[in-house]
This record gives C-alpha cells, sequence and structure tokens, in this order.
C-alpha cells in the first residue's frame, strides 16, 4: 500500500529517515498553483484604422454616385413627362404683319427635383435663337444656354411667368391629345447683363451641368420696359420659348 501526504517546500533538505514507500508532493502554502497564460490585448491602433478606412470608403461611395448621377448621365424621365408641344399665337405688339406665328419646343419636367427643361430648336420665322432653358425652383434660377452664341446667361426665377412643374405638367396632359396648344399670346421681358460668373457650384447641379464649360453672364430683369432702338438692337438677341399658357420672348441685351 502506497500512502500519499503534502509537505510544505522549504529550502532544507528532505529527511533521509523519510519512508521510502511515501510519495511527496511538494506544495507552497498548501495550495496547488497552476501556471496562467495571458491574453494578448487586441491591438486599439488596428481596430481605429478599420473603422475609418470603412467610413472613408463609404463616403468615397455615395460621393462617386452622386457626380456620376448628377454631371455625368442626364436622368432618365418617364415618357409622361417628356412633351414635344407646337403653339399658335398672334404678335399684334412686335411684328403686327407676320399674323399667326408657331413655336415649336420640347419640355422634360422633373416633378421630383421639382425643375423644368426646355429646348428650343431653331425657329421657321427667323427673329429668336435657339437655346436650353433650365428653371429650376429648388435654386431659384433660370439658365438661358443660346446655342447660336454659345454663352449662358443665368438669373432669378420669375415664377410669375413660368409655371412650377407640377402645374405645368397637368397643362401639356391636358392638351396631350391635339398635336397643337391653343392659340395664345406673347409678351415680352427683357434682361440687361450685369457681369460674369465665375463660381457655378452655386448654380446648382442641373444648371451646372447645362453651362459647364460656356462663358456664363448674370443677368438683371429691367423693371421699366422701354423701346429697343435700332442701333441698341444690336447688342440685343431674343430667344421665344413658353413654360405657360402664353409665349415669353426674352430680350437680352449687353450694357449699353
Amino acid at each position: 500500500m502506497v500512502k500519499i501526504s503534502f509537505q510544505t517546500v522549504t529550502a532544507q533538505k528532505p529527511d533521509k529517515e523519510i519512508d521510502e514507500d511515501k510519495i511527496i508532493i511538494p506544495q507552497a502554502d498548501g495550495q496547488l498553483v497552476l501556471p496562467v497564460r495571458h491574453k494578448k490585448p487586441f491591438p486599439a491602433g488596428l481596430c481605429c484604422l478599420t473603422f475609418g478606412l470603412v467610413v472613408f470608403m463609404s463616403g468615397l461611395v455615395l460621393s462617386s454616385i452622386y457626380v456620376y448621377r448628377y454631371y455625368f448621365i442626364p436622368q432618365q424621365i418617364p415618357e409622361d413627362s417628356l412633351f414635344h408641344c407646337r403653339v399658335v399665337y398672334e404678335d399684334s405688339v412686335y411684328a403686327p404683319l407676320r399674323g399667326r406665328q408657331e413655336l415649336e419646343e420640347d419640355v422634360g419636367i422633373y416633378l421630383d427635383d421639382n425643375y423644368e427643361q426646355i429646348s428650343v430648336p431653331v425657329p421657321h420665322f427667323g427673329g429668336s435663337d435657339p437655346a436650353d432653358i433650365i428653371h429650376d425652383f429648388h435654386r431659384g434660377l433660370t439658365a438661358y444656354y443660346d446655342i447660336a452664341l454659345d454663352k449662358c446667361y443665368i438669373t432669378e426665377l420669375n415664377t410669375t411667368l413660368v409655371m412650377p412643374p407640377r402645374n405645368l405638367w397637368e397643362l401639356l396632359v391636358n392638351v396631350k391629345r391635339g398635336t397643337y396648344l391653343p392659340q395664345t399670346y406673347i409678351i415680352q421681358e427683357e434682361m440687361m447683363v450685369t457681369g460674369r460668373v465665375r463660381n457655378m457650384r452655386q448654380l446648382g447641379p442641373f444648371i451646372h451641368r447645362l453651362c459647364y464649360g460656356k462663358e456664363t453672364y448674370r443677368l438683371r430683369r429691367r423693371n421699366q420696359h422701354r423701346r429697343i432702338e435700332r442701333r441698341d438692337a444690336k447688342r440685343c438677341h431674343s430667344i421665344r420659348h413658353f413654360e405657360n399658357t402664353f409665349v415669353v420672348e426674352t430680350v437680352i441685351c449687353d450694357r449699353f
């Protein structure tokens, strides 16, 4: 029979008289101590670096989508928001001898983004320039791109002359069954060039895309209507368009 006993570890040599049949297990202070492995802490710097990289990549993806959508591709709009229109009107004040005249244009209405885009081709009767026009109701701005001059003109949106996108859409839907809008009349507004526009970003993505890379000027509306003399007419050009129940002739003049 084998007897097992515990003995406190000491610096002294074991007594030789201890029974040889005994198995002595050394023990410190009466307790068995096992070695403990310390876990290495996860590096906090690596965690912060990973989080920062995820945030940076997310911002890069979102900004790329925004830039690609608004600056590199034209927006796709449903067919019921794209109209090809022709309107017949009489210019009894400025051209009474011409009788009835016709104006043709393409209208795109972006209800979600709250703006309208109008393309006026070269008119058959002359006297007006082809143009692309944007009415941005979110920014409160109108942009005229005169295709003949390759110049852009920016002015405040005149909500008296321009219908909001929803109202214009309802008007054009109601007359879509016919080819022509009802016969109407024409009014004139005069604009004066006041200076060059340098910062294009402040104009918003839609106008920025229309006028990017072109000479862009700011316009001021004339409050007092006056007759344009023949010598001044050389400095003026006009764009005829409609985004209401009547036709508007926008006359743009350089500084006299």
